[in-house]
This record gives structure tokens, C-alpha cells and sequence, in this order.
């Protein structure tokens, strides 16, 4: 049985983390990484913490160049945080007759905001035989899957709130610069007029996910963005914000079906959270009935947590029929613990 076979396209802070976490796994092999011109003829090792050993060099090379039609079962996808922003790239991948997982935001639900190109991304799936997913920790699972789920034990449902306090500290620069991290309160002031700062991305997704899979439609979603300013310096991996500047952002946003507020999401997010005090933790509440409050604190971590539903869907979109799919639609996620040729079904093997 062969391996199975992974390309990664961006080796930021999300994609590297994905190498070093397939390369700790049996049954799988990294085949390619495509990166941006300045990495392009450097090795993989150079940008993960795996230390090479005795393994054969992966060199990073672009995009055309690594992916080619079918040297590949899947290629991991970290570049972008919207659907329309990503679209060409998943489009060449689709076309090359390979599947995808990206962990764009927008694409963990794109029909939310971008029904055009979605229906297009599963129409181009289709075409070539092959599947396209976007998931993270969130959205994803987090404020979306899991509220779902929980929503499986309940007869009726009368409200839900979505609450995820998290750190950012273990994303890389496209993070930081969408969060507004180190800038002042009237530069984010001027980011979200301006939409220049997208803050938290997923919102409308994770609320029509969850409004969909439960048979609500929504009639309106509407967001919040305040700047979370930090009273001593706070420096992360790839952030920094100096006493009086921005050091994270708290959105919120809101769901509405039949002209009530059905779905909140309450997201502060910042970095280096547990210098100021402040305790990490997701929250499932659902009024219904039964009623739900479900607490995990600290927070599941948001960069092992994106990086680890991104590798482990890999068979699940393999074994998935061709199109475009969300979690709503594949087989719940979980860990890799054995051997990952054993979780692909002989079908996709052979249809795919």
C-alpha cells in the first residue's frame, strides 16, 4: 500500500507546523512544498523543527512547479483567509486533479458570503473527480461543529452563544495584521472603517453552518470589532504591541432568524493573554431544552488546533465523494493515531 501523498502550498507558521506534524505520522509522505519566491530552492527543514536525519531533502519550489496533475492526493493549502482570495489557487489545484484542504477562513462555509464561488469550487471538484475543504479550529469546529454537536442532545433550541477567548500568539504575521496587533487605537479605528482590519474572519460562517444544520435560515448577521489595548508590553512569536497600543481584538457577532437574535458569537482575542490576567477558554451555551453550558479552559490552542483538523481530514476528504464539502458534511474529525493509509476506503482509492 502506498503512501499517502501531501503537498503543502505556503510554509508559514500553519503550514510548517502541518510538516512537522505529518512527519511524526506513519502512512503519509510530504511529496512537495510550493512557497514564495524568497524560499523557493531552500529546503523544507529550513523553515520547520523536524530536523531533516536521513530522510530525502524536500525542496521548496513555486507553485507551478510542484504541483503537477495528480502527484498528489491532497495538498494542504495556507495562504489566504477568503474564499475569493483563494479561489484561483484552489482552482489550479482542483484542475490538477488533486484534493484539497485549506484553512482560509471563508471556506469552512463559503456559501455564507460567497455563494457564486462556491458553487463554482464544487462544480471545478466535480469536473475532476476530486474534493475541496476549508477547516481550522475556527471556524471549523470551535464556535461551528462543536455547537452543533451539541445541539444533537437537545429537543428544542431557543438561542445559542458561541464564545471562544483565546491567545493569538501562535500565528504568524497574516494574523497580526488582520488583528491589528501594535498599532494604535486610531490607526484600528481607521482599519475597521476603512475595512482594512478583518478582525476575526468566519463569523457569517460559523452562524450559517450552525443556522443551516439545524434548520434555521438566517435573515441577517451583523459584527462588532473593538481594539483590546494593553496596558504593558506584550511580544509574541510574530506580534508585538508596545503599553497603550492594540495587543488583540474582541468581535462579536450577531445571527438573526424570524427578525430575532438567535446566534451570538463572542470572540476577545489577543496576544500574550496570561500576561494581563486574562483565562483562555471556549464556551458552548444553549438555551433550549435541554439547556447546555459547556466550558473547556484554557482554550484549545489555536495554532495545534488548526494545524492538527487540517491534517486530520486528510482521509476524510480523500474518502469524500467529488465536490465542494464543509464539516457539515464529512465524518466528524479525529486523531491519526494508527497508520493513515488504513483510514482511506478502497473506493476513493480506486475512484479517485
Amino acid at each position: 500500500m502506498k503512501d499517502v501523498k501531501v503537498i503543502i502550498w505556503g510554509l508559514g507558521a500553519m503550514g510548517s507546523g502541518m510538516a512537522d506534524m505529518l512527519l511524526k505520522k506513519k502512512g503519509v509522505e510530504i511529496v512537495g512544498v510550493a512557497g514564495r519566491a524568497g524560499k523557493v530552492g531552500k529546503s523544507m527543514y529550513d523553515y520547520i523543527q523536524t530536523p531533516r536525519g536521513d530522510r530525502p531533502d524536500v525542496i521548496i519550489g513555486s507553485p507551478e512547479d510542484v504541483i503537477k496533475e495528480k502527484s498528489a492526493d491532497v495538498v494542504l493549502l495556507c495562504t489566504d483567509s477568503f474564499t475569493r482570495t483563494a479561489f484561483d489557487r484552489i482552482k489550479f489545484i482542483l484542475e490538477k486533479k488533486i484534493n484539497c484542504i485549506t484553512s482560509a477562513e471563508e471556506m469552512a462555509y463559503p456559501q455564507a458570503q460567497e455563494p457564486e464561488l462556491a458553487k463554482q469550487l464544487d462544480e471545478i471538484a466535480k469536473a475532476n473527480g476530486v474534493s475541496v475543504l476549508g477547516t481550522g479550529i475556527n471556524p471549523g469546529l470551535i464556535m461551528d461543529l462543536l455547537v452543533v454537536i451539541m445541539t444533537g442532545c437537545c429537543e428544542t433550541v431557543d438561542h445559542i452563544v458561541a464564545r471562544r477567548v483565546n491567545s493569538l500568539s501562535p500565528f504568524g504575521p497574516a494574523v497580526m495584521e488582520e488583528q491589528g496587533i501594535g498599532i494604535t487605537v486610531e490607526e484600528f479605528k481607521k482599519g475597521v472603517e476603512t475595512g482594512k482590519l478583518s478582525g476575526h474572519v468566519g463569523f457569517p460562517e460559523s452562524i450559517n453552518m450552525i443556522a443551516d444544520a439545524i434548520g434555521w435560515k438566517v435573515e441577517k448577521v451583523t459584527q462588532s470589532m473593538d481594539p483590546i489595548v494593553t496596558d504593558v508590553d506584550r511580544k509574541s512569536p510574530h506580534g508585538f504591541a508596545k503599553a497603550g497600543d492594540v495587543a488583540g481584538c474582541a468581535m462579536k457577532g450577531y445571527g438573526y432568524i424570524d427578525g430575532e437574535l438567535k446566534i451570538e458569537m463572542d470572540h476577545p482575542q489577543q496576544i500574550e493573554p496570561e500576561q494581563v490576567g486574562v483565562t483562555t477558554g471556549d464556551y458552548v451555551i444553549i438555551k433550549g431544552t435541554p439547556n447546555i453550558n459547556l466550558v473547556n479552559s484554557p482554550e484549545v490552542p489555536g495554532g495545534i488546533g488548526t494545524i492538527a483538523m487540517c491534517v486530520n481530514m486528510i482521509p476524510q476528504i480523500i474518502n469524500a465523494r467529488p465536490g465542494l464539502h464543509t464539516m457539515l458534511t464529512l465524518p466528524v474529525p479525529r486523531a491519526i493515531m494508527g497508520d493513515m493509509r488504513e483510514m482511506i476506503c478502497e473506493e476513493a482509492k480506486i475512484v479517485k
